[in-house]
């Protein structure tokens, strides 16, 4: 089992920026697909992007294609989601995840979460 931490939410203005970590531990950091999902006021929780065990390949949603990246470092076992030119439509609790395949970790099928993290847009 992994233990997923969140942190780096909070509130920013439109066209700002945030940074989101997630801290792993419990498994072997290095043999895990790490991702973000989100989840909008009234929406159901959707896939945001990944990342491959090495941090050489990721992989976006359209809708933050440009605007978010993902990296991760391995040897402090913490993914990152660097959000920038934020829009009010990204608001949403934000959640860490990871899964030993890339494939349902997009899925959610059977994924490891974090609690969440929550970012406002809003001016």
């Amino acid at each position: 089992q992994v233990r997923l931490v969140e942190s780096g939410g909070g509130l920013v203005q439109p066209g700002g920026s945030l940074r989101l970590s997630c801290a792993a531990s419990g498994r072997s950091f290095n043999i895990l697909s790490m991702g973000w999902f989100r989840q909008r006021p009234g929406k159901e929780r959707e896939f945001v992007g990944d990342i491959d065990t090495v941090g050489a390949s990721t992989t976006y949603e359209d809708y933050v294609q440009g605007r978010f990246t993902i990296s991760r470092d391995n040897a402090k076992n913490t993914v990152y989601l660097q959000m920038n030119d934020l829009k009010p439509d990204d608001t949403a609790v934000y959640y860490c995840t990871a899964h030993t395949s890339p494939y349902d970790l997009r899925i959610g099928r059977g994924n490891s979460w974090g609690q969440g993290t929550q970012v406002t847009v809003s001016s």
